[in-house]
């Protein structure tokens, strides 16, 4: 029985010490890990107490074509540092109420009288006064952005993947008449610091510009995004509202993580953000989201949705719309949005999928391809070799071709950390989310020119038997078009109410946003 003690205790002792060096090994490498995660953002997990945000307001086609009266150009900034418990602002509010014909410290002329110019060098200046520069790598603000989707497609404002087209008719695009494609209204407060130590600020405004939201919401859109920080401690909490109307049916709100050069996604001139190193395959973004309220039914909530631009031969963008294309993947996490990809709507999935262990499965294998966790993918209108069935992008809500991806809480997602089943990171459900955003990416079918290449079998040792006829079938990469390299220039959070049928409103939160390179 005494030996028996011994024995067991001797178990026990063996074990816990096994135990001990497992516990303090997963420490270390777990230390080690996060020792390695460099963040891509400037201002990472929003702890910094000095602010930078900005905000852009966009028609349906990323341009502005008409300023809304007495708004100025729809960009601004709320930018500051401090010192000795004072807020010092690197923004006045002449500087946000800025519009065409007013000048500015590198305006060009061409811009002076031009709105869609006149935004964006207004944006570069506003990025000149809020810039921080740290480490050779200079950051400006994360940036707010709202779009109206309403379409008069009889003012030739929008092109059509890239072309000017004449004015036309159609009822596919929601529009009252004349005016519909405003920018909105813009109140800002510039943040306080209040007395309980807490600092707070807001945009907000309506599209519907002869209402007074002073008065009430009723029947009219509005926006507003308010962020809060207690001084010296915790993330900046961003708090947003949207909510569409009969006239403005369809409204994006998003925050936005953009470059702080180049192209961000959607755009084809120079931006200004918080992204001062651009994520490639490698990285993962981490944030906590409380949706309060979902918007509806037809809300395309973006649990995550990741901008970037190259051309189908796989070079990089450099501006001309005719040929560059934006490629979005977006994670919808609004449970009533169904999955458009079935096995009966090949054209509405992507052609293939591929596996976390990198195995290809084709949409037409109806037993093994994962139809649920696509919501929809559409290709881009200007290529040329697609394959059948397929659905194109909308060809005139960006200023070039586009290519999207949209993603369902799926199984198949677990091992990125995306949602695995309807219902989670919705509403009641607030989480802090750590995504292999760069690994899912990295897998995801985009469209690139390939060149089919048959070879007779009289030639080869083996025989393929493929529709009735004897070839051997090979599919490679056209040895002028290497493969793109996938840098995402835009990361944002946030909702596209998409031509509701009555008002609705979505309300949420969004904190402790950073992109980590590993």
């Amino acid at each position: 029985m005494e030996k028996q003690l011994h024995l067991l205790a001797m178990f026990l002792w063996v074990n816990l010490l096994m135990w001990g060096v497992s516990a303090g090994t997963e420490k270390v490498v777990e230390r080690k890990a996060a020792e390695k995660e460099i963040s891509a953002v400037g201002d990472p997990g929003m702890e910094r107490d000095g602010l930078r945000v900005a905000f852009e307001a966009w028609n349906f086609c990323n341009e502005v074509a008409y300023e809304a009266p007495g708004m100025g150009s729809p960009r601004a900034a709320d930018c500051f540092d401090i010192a000795n418990s004072t807020l010092i602002h690197k923004v006045s509010e002449a500087d946000n109420r800025l519009g065409i014909g007013q000048s500015f410290k590198g305006l060009t002329l061409n811009a002076l009288h031009s709105p869609d110019l006149y935004a964006v060098e207004k944006e570069l200046y506003l990025g000149s006064l809020c810039e921080v520069s740290e480490n050779s790598k200079p950051w400006h603000f994360w940036m707010v952005m709202l779009k109206n989707g309403n379409f008069d497609t009889r003012t030739s404002w929008c092109p059509e993947n890239g072309r000017f087209v004449p004015p036309f008719t159609t009822t596919r695009f929601p529009c009252f008449g004349e005016g519909c494609m405003n920018q909105p209204t813009f109140n800002h407060q510039p943040t306080q610091l209040l007395g309980d130590g807490t600092m707070r600020g807001w945009f907000n405004g309506t599209y519907d510009l002869d209402s007074d939201i002073g008065k009430g919401l009723d029947n009219i859109s509005f926006y507003e995004v308010v962020w809060e920080k207690k001084l010296a401690s915790g993330s900046w909490v961003f708090k947003h509202k949207l909510k569409t109307s009969k006239k403005y049916p369809w409204l994006m709100l998003y925050l936005r993580a953009d470059a702080t050069k180049g192209f961000s996604g959607g755009y084809h001139y120079e931006t200004r953000g918080m992204l001062n190193t651009l994520p490639e395959s490698d990285f993962k973004v981490r944030f906590t989201l409380d949706v309060k309220k979902g918007g509806g039914p037809k809300s395309q909530f973006y649990l995550i949705d990741i901008g970037s631009c190259w051309k189908n031969n796989g070079k990089p963008c450099d501006g001309d719309v005719l040929t560059d294309v934006t490629r979005y993947s977006e994670m919808i996490v609004n449970p009533d949005v169904p999955d458009w990809c079935s096995p009966t709507a090949l054209g509405n999935c992507p052609p293939y999928h591929i596996t976390p262990d990198n195995k290809k499965i084709y949409r037409n294998d109806t037993a093994n391809f994962p139809y649920g966790a696509y919501h929809y993918y559409c290709a881009p209108g200007n290529a040329k070799h697609l394959e059948e069935p397929v659905s194109l992008c909308d060809p005139y809500s960006n200023p070039q071709a586009q290519e999207i991806v949209q993603l369902l809480p799926h199984p198949i997602w677990a091992e990125y950390g995306y949602p695995t089943e309807k219902g989670q990171g919705w509403v009641g459900d607030p989480r802090t989310w750590v995504l292999d955003t760069g690994g899912l990416a990295s897998r995801l079918y985009f469209y690139q020119v390939l060149r089919i290449t048959y070879l007779r079998t009289r030639y080869c040792e083996i025989i393929l038997f493929l529709v009735d006829r004897l070839w051997l079938f090979f599919q490679f990469q056209d040895p002028d078009t290497p493969p793109a390299k996938r840098i995402w220039t835009s990361i944002d959070m946030g909702t596209e109410i998409f031509v509701s049928d009555k008002d609705e409103e979505a309300e949420w939160t969004l904190s402790d946003f950073d992109v980590l390179l590993m």
